[in-house]
């Protein structure tokens, strides 16, 4: 990643007070840098059912092994933009082609379209002038944040499919992901998602903000996934959304772990 151009990214909507009330224009000779290093984007105008097409091809190319990969690989070295291809490539793997509106939904807790709502994907029938930036800015700076948005999806693909690296698995991502099973394991039954990320602080190199990602990457992923039992905390945590629900004897899949995993770790 050219270090300029994601310098020009961060300070787009970033400060060291936090958010800018109102990020710079996408003009000028920084943003048309930051643009020629594919960080940064003009908007874009894109239907549903193009971003589908196009997720099925991505699909094409785009491996488990790989994406797994590059997870591992971001652990020790916090190249956190890694991250959250991982749950792209979950949520939108089984996504049939299909059209909006094809299929209704019945409930539509997620969307209208009865293929992404299944899928538990946030997605609209048309998307105009959308603004890409944002959406890359929180990719580079937590892992992402609107991971189950089939816009955001799409994005994370397309860039992912454009890394080069080989992304070498080390001793050192081993242990880290050990260490973050081993956390999960040691979770009370009762303790919820926000427990998890306290006990990942001396385990994984992060911040609460990227633990946080992680986490929800893993639930969207199907690592870690609410069980059926009733819950024994106070109900769920505004903090997450994939994890919100989760607690610690639901613990972590290991069909989903040997899934992505596996090859990695024999």
């Amino acid at each position: 990643m050219d270090p300029k151009a994601k310098k020009i990214l961060m300070n787009t909507f970033w400060t060291s007070a936090g958010w800018k009330s109102s990020p710079d224009a996408f003009v000028g000779e920084n943003f048309d840098y930051a643009k020629s290093k594919g960080l940064m984007f003009d908007p874009v105008t894109i239907t549903h059912d193009e971003i589908i097409r196009r997720l099925h091809e991505l699909h094409q190319t785009i491996t488990k092994e790989r994406v797994a990969a590059a997870f591992l690989h971001s652990l020790s070295t916090k190249k956190v933009h890694l991250r959250s291809a991982l749950s792209s490539w979950a949520l939108t793997s089984g996504l049939p082609v299909h059209t909006y509106e094809q299929r209704s939904s019945v409930r539509a807790n997620y969307s209208s379209c009865g293929d992404c709502n299944f899928h538990g994907l946030m997605s609209d029938r048309d998307y105009i002038n959308e603004d890409l930036n944002v959406l890359n800015f929180e990719r580079v700076k937590w892992g992402g944040i609107r991971l189950n948005w089939l816009l955001y999806c799409w994005l994370d693909l397309e860039l992912f499919s454009k890394e080069e690296d080989l992304f070498e698995i080390t001793t050192e991502d081993a242990a880290i992901l050990s260490r973050m099973l081993e956390a999960v394991r040691d979770c009370a039954d009762h303790e919820s998602a926000r427990m998890l990320e306290k006990r990942w602080k001396d385990v994984l190199p992060s911040s609460k903000n990227e633990r946080d990602v992680t986490m929800e990457i893993w639930g969207y992923a199907g690592l870690l996934v609410p069980g059926d039992t009733p819950r024994k905390g106070r109900g769920g945590s505004s903090d997450f959304r994939s994890m919100a629900e989760w607690q610690g004897d639901d613990g972590y899949s290991q069909e989903a772990l040997e899934f992505y995993f596996g090859a990695f770790c024999e």
